[in-house]
């Protein structure tokens, strides 16, 4: 049986992290702090793999960042893809956190996320959909490999309930701290967070 890793990598800290929505705002790069976290993980997927087949990225630049130390040491070219992109928070993107908890469509992204829709912008269903179809196709084009995905919580997160095998309502459980690396197991064509 051939096991294939897909290894789900958010970005590191950013100056605003935990502060404001920055979604696919451009121009939002990694704090000294983030930096740091890249070297780290970098440093530990090397321990932990000899060898990466391929690094995808979303093409914002603290993906970018996040996945250059990577890249480095394991001498590839990261390839940019949309599918790993932060979700689409329309109306939302660059507002405070604390601004928007206090709107009464909070409640449904905290409890039902699979019925909200941002304004202006993405569902939770559509964010999930693209990165699994992103994921699933990483992990076709390199059987029994490793593939890194340089990505942003959100997406991980919908991912996560998805190779859990639990409803996307329960998106807030997911945790994908900065720099952390989730694993997705495929074998036999079926994924499961490991």
């Amino acid at each position: 049986m051939t096991t294939t890793r897909v290894l789900l990598i958010r970005h590191g800290q950013t100056p605003t992290t935990g502060v404001v929505l920055p979604g696919r705002a451009a121009g939002l790069h990694l704090s000294e702090t983030g930096r740091q976290q890249a070297e780290r993980v970098a440093v530990q997927l090397k321990e932990r793999f000899s060898l990466i087949d391929a690094i995808f990225t979303s093409p914002l630049e603290r993906t970018r960042e996040t996945a250059e130390p990577t890249a480095r040491v394991f001498g590839l070219e990261p390839v940019v893809d949309d599918a790993f992109i932060e979700c689409d928070f329309g109306d939302w993107t660059g507002q405070k956190l604390t601004d928007l908890s206090k709107l009464p469509e909070w409640q449904t992204v905290q409890k039902t996320p699979s019925q909200f829709r941002f304004p202006g912008g993405e569902s939770f269903v559509e964010m999930q959909d693209r990165v699994v179809a992103g994921i699933e196709r990483a992990a076709a084009q390199f059987p029994g490999g490793v593939v890194a995905c340089f990505s942003h919580a959100d997406p991980i997160k919908a991912a996560i309930t998805h190779y859990r095998g639990v409803n996307l309502d329960e998106f807030q459980k997911a945790k994908a701290d900065p720099a952390s690396v989730t694993v997705i197991e495929f074998a036999e064509g079926v994924g499961r967070v490991v």
